[in-house]
């Protein structure tokens, strides 16, 4: 039986292209059975852009799709790709620009020097940037440093961000501080959402922001097939598991789960101009 409190919520934040779903309509099924309504997939990497499209053509009520380059993955991506892909945004629906943005957790790959790399990666972010702002589209952003390296990505992003004002941006799977948080509402007119990792343990300084964001600029995403929430945790992760945390969400808060069902669906469908 669906779970009636939570079957409004809306995952902002999937990979339904992904190698790891075997059985993408038993993905579905599964996750409406969770209360789940409808899901923002990811394309993220030239072999799944068609893929996402076409899964949202497939499923217009359950799927919307989002185009981009993964900053993990701007060393592999020509000039010929990149042109692909403007084109493949230009001719078809699209939620918003994403997932990209600059990811200096992981080492440079083989042949490229740190800087290089770095660069390459800011580069591609401002190309997102510009297409979302020629779409009138909004953007979902990936930011993450090495554990105790400072901030150095997340400032990197939130100054590119600030040369397209008209283009909002969410900061997926924010782990950031209440001050990070502070400065994505008031000077880039942007959103937070939150993944299963509110749901882990030692992770007291993100719930704490969970729970202070104001209601308007957070939404509750799966990352999935990665980043399964408590009780699930290291299994495959799917998109209705975003009950979980949303159930968590609204813990932290001390409202009901139907509450945060309202809210972060809302902004859901404000963000990705989500057809009702």
């Amino acid at each position: 039986m669906p779970h009636e409190e939570t079957r409004e919520l809306i995952d902002t934040h999937c990979h339904l292209a992904s190698k790891r779903y075997v059985n993408l309509e038993s993905v579905c099924e599964q996750s409406r059975s969770l209360g789940l309504s409808h899901c923002i997939s990811q394309g993220t990497h030239p072999k799944d852009w068609e893929t996402t499209l076409a899964q949202a053509r497939e499923k217009p009520d359950f799927v919307s799709a989002c185009l981009a380059v993964h900053p993990s993955d701007c060393t592999e991506v020509d000039e010929e790709q990149w042109r692909r892909m403007k084109k493949l945004c230009r001719e078809n629906r699209l939620a918003a620009i994403g997932e990209t943005g600059l990811d200096y957790y992981w080492d440079a790959p083989q042949g490229w020097d740190e800087t290089a790399y770095r660069s390459r990666q800011r580069d591609f972010l401002e190309r997102h940037f510009e297409l979302a702002h020629e779409l009138g589209l909004n953007i979902s952003l990936h930011t993450r440093d090495k554990a105790g390296a400072g901030s150095a990505c997340f400032e990197d992003a939130f100054a590119i961000a600030r040369q397209f004002p008209t283009v909002r941006p969410v900061f997926h799977c924010f782990i950031g501080s209440k001050q990070q948080a502070e400065r994505i509402f008031e000077q880039l007119d942007g959103m937070v959402s939150f993944t299963g990792l509110i749901t882990f343990k030692r992770t007291e300084e993100v719930q704490a922001v969970a729970a202070w964001c104001p209601e308007d600029r957070i939404m509750v995403e799966t990352d999935a097939p990665f980043l399964s929430p408590e009780p699930h945790r290291g299994e495959l992760n799917i998109p209705g598991r975003v009950r979980y945390v949303a159930e968590k969400l609204a813990g932290l808060r001390r409202v009901s789960i139907e509450e945060i069902s309202r809210i972060t669906s809302r902004n859901a469908h404000l963000f990705f101009r989500i057809s009702a």
